[in-house]
């Protein structure tokens, strides 16, 4: 009886054996086939203009590719995505930075102290627009009335708007703009005051346009500048002033953009890609499908597209892998 459940437990013990001995033998033979490749990765980060671009070119190339290549698109600002563009760790190195300026001299030498060349590429045309909630009482500001508002000098000293201009409210002025980072406070600041950089700081700053949109459309006293893709995705929540640089006063628009009207504050936007991840295949098709669908998607992000010439220009540009900055 005893010799009877003993021969049935080890019968069972060896039926249970041999399954799990099968589960692992089915385990070693399946692994291998769903196993799946993890997606390549291109690194990005840079500017808050050029990134509604970049996103979009990144979520379409993306899409194409279904899920075997992966694109992350950062917001540091121009400056800030430069640093890691041209940083010496490979941890920090970015394959890909936007910037809304060209690279500058510091910049380049930070660069070359790395071993990193690059290929600087246009992408789209931009409008720095100054912008205002809708009910503002200001529809036209000139040069002279920006500077007096944004110049170091104005620091803690003009905070009311009738201080810029005494046909206007004696009303607090409440000021939003880039951070220190961004290559629209670079441009904006050497286009109005004189000097990249030079700007009072008692004002709310953010790397993310979206908060400076946000601040204007709450507040009848704020204002702000900001990329112009930002404005038109906005536009029924605030409104642009048009600025008067002697001739007349002018809206930033696709047409003034093109057409050379809406100065100093229209400007080109760039890539810039890493020399040696350009040789890496999922860069090299990125920068090619960027180029090649930048005219539809910057429309579709309300920016001002490149003409056709200039895109086969920046194609030849990277194909031929022409190194530096052209200005």
């Amino acid at each position: 009886m005893v010799t009877t459940k003993v021969k049935k437990l080890k019968l069972k013990k060896w039926k249970l054996a041999s399954v799990f001995a099968l589960v692992a033998t089915t385990l070693v033979i399946t692994i291998p086939v769903v196993r799946s490749q993890s997606p390549s990765i291109i690194k990005i980060d840079g500017s808050s203009t050029v990134y509604p671009i970049t996103e979009a070119v990144a979520e379409e190339f993306q899409k194409q590719k279904r899920g075997m290549m992966r694109v992350t698109v950062g917001i540091s600002g121009t400056g800030g995505g430069f640093q890691k563009f041209c940083s010496q760790e490979d941890s920090v190195r970015t394959d890909i930075s936007d910037a809304s300026r060209v690279i500058q001299p510091s910049e380049i030498e930070k660069c070359k102290a790395a071993g990193i060349e690059f290929i600087e590429l246009p992408i789209a045309y931009d409008a720095i627009t100054v912008a205002v909630h809708r009910e503002n009482f200001v529809d036209t500001m000139t040069m002279e009335e920006l500077r007096k508002m944004w110049a170091p000098e104005a620091q803690g000293k003009v905070i009311r708007w009738n201080q810029v201009n005494s046909n206007w409210p004696n009303a607090e002025l409440r000021m939003y703009g880039p951070g220190a980072d961004s290559g629209t406070f670079d441009y904006f600041t050497n286009e109005v005051v004189g000097k990249s950089g030079a700007s009072r700081s008692d004002y709310t700053p953010s790397e993310d346009d979206n908060v400076l949109v946000q601040a204007v459309a709450n507040d009848p006293n704020a204002i702000a500048y900001f990329g112009y893709s930002y404005y038109e995705a906005n536009r029924d929540r605030i409104k642009a002033i048009a600025i008067d640089n002697g001739n007349r006063p002018v809206k930033p628009s696709l047409e003034t953009v093109r057409n050379g009207q809406y100065q100093p504050l229209a400007r080109p936007i760039f890539i810039y890609v890493n020399a040696k991840a350009a040789e890496r295949p999922e860069v090299q098709e990125f920068v090619e499908f960027y180029l090649q669908n930048a005219p539809q998607l910057v429309k579709e992000v309300n920016s001002v597209p490149l003409s056709e010439l200039e895109y086969q220009q920046a194609m030849e540009r990277f194909k031929n892998r022409v190194i530096g900055s052209s200005s």
